[in-house]
């Protein structure tokens, strides 16, 4: 009495697929059908269900590693990036990516490499040595990356990042049309006196100061030149930037709106303003971008931001390379982008009139 294995699931030994088999009344192969995709044509929809139901009821789930040993796979996905710990950015992109692989069974085995490439080459290495069945190199800002050394022996997707000989598929933010985003919101709400803030000369900063002049020219509005402010990317930044643009300047010579390159040079902005008496969004509307968690929301005033694609970039990547896997297809070196959303807070405000 009570030394016995218990194979209903409610503790003991873990279920098996023969467990499964006797309680849903059917053979062995049946089960091994619906779990490993052959069910369709084999067995009718009732009998799958009941072999779906008796598994629920026993809490059973295949066997991953046997599973993939018999498909020559792991279940596992490496992601190697330059800098998890340090992003505010890196948890988003990496939930996405762990729930959609999650959602296909498999698990990802992640490393931060620091941005060193010696550790980069290392931790790939270790990976292929792991025998993952494919590899996502993140990066949390966006740039061109040197492809870390052994990526091209497995199956691979960027994030986040471009690769510099253009031989891998990448999943990156539509910068350019995240600044032309911006602009149309300024643009929509009166306002034709704009001025950019911050950013330097990176990918990010140029694609989205691109942005945001084609949607000013289509609109016929000119840009002066001296309200384009390369001043960096921290709030520091912003509030210089804001100080040349603003102080000592009569309300009707200054701009009405201000395009932010991040969150953190909109926060400088914003504490300019103040300093300066320039009431926003009455007075100054101000847009940021990145919709950095724990800080956008929590300005004052609150920050309408454009928001970069964090999770989705992890999703897709995930499921670019999962895809890739299942079919052993290598697709070609394309770059996909995500669009960026408006997250509308209370920052930007009709044009005013005097």
């Amino acid at each position: 009495m009570g030394g016995g294995e218990d194979r209903n699931g409610s503790g003991g030994a873990r279920p098996t697929s023969k467990d499964v088999a006797r309680r849903a009344g059917v053979s062995h192969t049946a089960v091994s059908f619906v779990f490993n995709g052959r069910a369709e044509g084999n067995l009718s929809p009732a009998t799958q269900e009941r072999i779906r139901a008796a598994a629920a009821e026993l809490g059973y789930r295949p066997d991953p590693v046997a599973r993939g040993l018999r498909r020559r796979r792991t279940a596992v996905i490496g992601l190697v990036t330059d800098e998890i710990a340090s992003s505010p950015f890196a948890g988003r992109l990496l939930r996405g990516a762990m729930e959609t692989a999650w959602d296909q069974d498999h698990l990802v085995l992640t490393i931060d490499s620091g941005g060193d490439p010696a550790k980069e080459d290392a931790a790939v290495a270790e990976l292929l040595d792991r025998r993952v069945d494919g590899i996502i190199y993140a990066a949390m800002s966006l740039r061109r990356v040197r492809v870390p050394e052994g990526l091209h022996r497995t199956h691979s997707v960027l994030a986040n990042c471009l690769p510099e000989d253009d031989s891998l598929p990448a999943v990156v933010p539509a910068e350019r049309a995240g600044g032309r985003t911006a602009a149309r919101l300024l643009l929509d709400a009166g306002h034709r006196r704009i001025a950019m803030v911050g950013g330097q000369d990176d990918i990010a900063s140029v694609e989205r100061l691109r942005g945001f002049r084609d949607a000013l020219r289509a609109a016929g509005v000119t840009l002066p030149k001296e309200w384009v402010v390369r001043s960096g990317g921290e709030i520091v930044a912003g509030y210089e930037g804001a100080a040349r643009l603003l102080e000592g300047v009569a309300p009707r010579q200054r701009p009405t709106g201000v395009f932010c390159y991040n969150d953190r040079v909109a926060a400088g902005v914003l504490h300019a303003a103040t300093r300066l008496g320039i009431a926003v969004p009455e007075e100054l509307s101000v847009i940021g971008y990145d919709d950095q968690e724990h800080m956008a929301a929590f300005l004052t005033p609150p920050l309408t931001s454009v928001g970069l694609p964090h999770r989705a970039m992890g999703e897709a990547a995930a499921r670019l390379l999962l895809d890739t896997i299942d079919t052993g297809r290598t697709p070609p070196a394309t770059v996909r982008r995500l669009a960026c959303p408006v997250v509308s807070r209370s920052s930007v405000g009709p044009a005013p009139t005097r």
